[in-house]
């Protein structure tokens, strides 16, 4: 358990300073289009590469966090063993067959985009759709691993 809480947390961290990299590129791309009249692709799917990595990898990060939406009208005035139990149903029944489900589906996406090894579709971009789309069943798994976590500590939870 401990080792998924810290692999989800570095991934976590690893993303927060992706964003900032993404926020000074997109600084550089809108200095060079507006006040050098210049355009560069490669930065622009830069921002975009980013983008995807940050949202695909906060995923399970967010789990571990808690920070995933709840409906809390109910959940917020349980105990914390009922709290424990929903979060343990939710995990085997929802988390765990959706996580499972996307790799299963992606897996054949993916592998058709690296045999090909899908670039951008403009001349000039980033030739590494391939890699983009490896972050689906990715996030899937790291979701999955971190679902077994947090069973894991709901499990002792609802026993106590």
């Amino acid at each position: 358990m401990d080792w998924i809480d810290r692999l989800n947390g570095l991934i976590g961290r690893l993303v927060a300073w992706g964003a900032l990299a993404m926020t000074a590129l997109t600084l550089v791309v809108v200095v060079l289009r507006y006040v050098f009249d210049e355009g560069t692709l490669v930065l622009q799917e830069s921002v975009l590469y980013l983008h995807g990595i940050a949202f695909m990898l906060a995923i399970p990060w967010t789990l571990k966090q808690g920070g995933h939406v709840r409906v809390d009208l109910l959940y917020g005035r349980l105990d914390e063993r009922s709290r424990a139990r929903i979060d343990l149903a939710g995990h085997l029944l929802l988390l765990l067959p959706l996580s499972a489900f996307i790799v299963w589906t992606s897996a054949p996406y993916v592998a058709a985009s690296w045999r090909i090894l899908e670039g951008s579709p403009d001349v000039g971009g980033i030739p590494g759709i391939f890699l983009l789309k490896t972050l689906i069943p990715l996030m899937a798994t790291l979701l999955f691993l971190q679902g077994l976590a947090e069973i894991a500590r709901a499990w002792r939870q609802a026993r106590r």
